[in-house]
């Protein structure tokens, strides 16, 4: 372990997931093609969103902008987590670690709030389908999804100005496979009581106020189903917001688990494997859950596609 003058630790190691190296590079392979995936399945959701005219309304700009939250959200995490198969010594620079964690929440926190504003349309669209179009209008939902990127960015910023102001001066090991808050509050020499609170306190903004939200509107929604006359009636209305509320339900359970805490936790196994769940599995999951079970949205990725294709097959000809 080196140190900077003063004490400080200039780099943490990483322990990552130790196992056998056969089982190591299987799960290099497995992972390795789920990012590949990932990436490939919201990039096309997002360049479709973005040149098809008839998906520029509200619902599907919000899944644009989760889709692109997606992309920036793996490749803040998913090397990493590549890097642990492959090494056991994944060392990482104390401002390296800092900007990761940075990104990281941020992006976890636009998510939370994005996951509720889309909530919220869903909401306007099933209990107010007449009025839709004038409550929710394309420059409420410009500002409703920049104040998700704004306020996600500027709760990261106000957490790392005080986890960054702490002195670690060793070990320098972190028991999971990226920066994250509890390993890096372990290792702190100093008092970290005020970090601590500062982190549980933006962590129920962030999470438990947007997660109040998502309840009251699928609460609202529950009982403007339940007044439909027709069974048929019933179930298209639910089966617009159904793949939102699994999403919701996965991905806000695991963050309320790892974050929510008012104290830092010593033990990280069960911690790391929920963290691939919301970091890798989530964002593969996504794009199929939200989009490719909505008939505008694959209608218009065939569309896409095979125009590429066609396209390609021109210039070779």
């Amino acid at each position: 372990m080196r140190n900077l003058s003063g004490g400080h630790i200039e780099e943490f190691v990483l322990v990552g997931f130790p196992t056998s190296p056969p089982l190591q590079l299987l799960l290099f392979a497995l992972f390795f093609a789920i990012y590949l995936l990932t990436l490939l399945e919201n990039a096309l959701i997002v360049s479709t969103i973005w040149l098809t005219p008839s998906l520029h309304r509200p619902m599907y700009f919000f899944l644009g902008h989760l889709s692109f939250l997606e992309l920036w959200y793996i490749n803040v995490t998913v090397p990493r987590l590549l890097g642990a198969f492959l090494t056991q010594d994944c060392r990482v620079s104390f401002i390296g670690c800092m900007t990761q964690l940075y990104f990281f929440i941020a992006l976890a926190c636009t998510e939370c709030v994005l996951l509720a504003i889309m909530a919220y349309d869903r909401y306007l669209a099933i209990c107010e389908p007449l009025r839709y179009p004038s409550l929710m209008p394309s420059s409420l939902a410009t500002r409703l999804a920049a104040s998700s990127w704004g306020g996600g960015f500027f709760s990261s910023m106000m957490k790392l100005l005080f986890i960054s102001q702490l002195s670690y001066c060793g070990p320098n090991i972190i028991n999971h496979f990226f920066c994250d808050i509890s390993p890096l509050l372990n290792l702190t020499c100093s008092d970290k009581e005020q970090a601590e609170l500062v982190d549980f306190l933006l962590a129920l903004v962030m999470i438990l106020f947007p997660l109040l939200a998502v309840v009251l509107s699928y609460a609202a929604i529950i009982l403007a189903i339940l007044r439909i006359p027709t069974t048929q009636g019933r179930h298209k209305a639910f089966s617009t917001c159904a793949s939102h509320l699994v999403v919701v339900v996965i991905y806000y359970s695991s963050t309320l688990f790892t974050y929510a805490r008012p104290r830092a936790m010593y033990t990280f196994n069960h911690n790391k494997i929920i963290s691939v769940l919301y970091t890798v599995i989530v964002p593969f999951f996504n794009p199929a859950i939200y989009c490719l079970r909505n008939k505008e949205v694959k209608d218009a990725l065939r569309k896409a596609v095979l125009g590429r294709c066609q396209y390609l097959r021109a210039v070779t000809d």
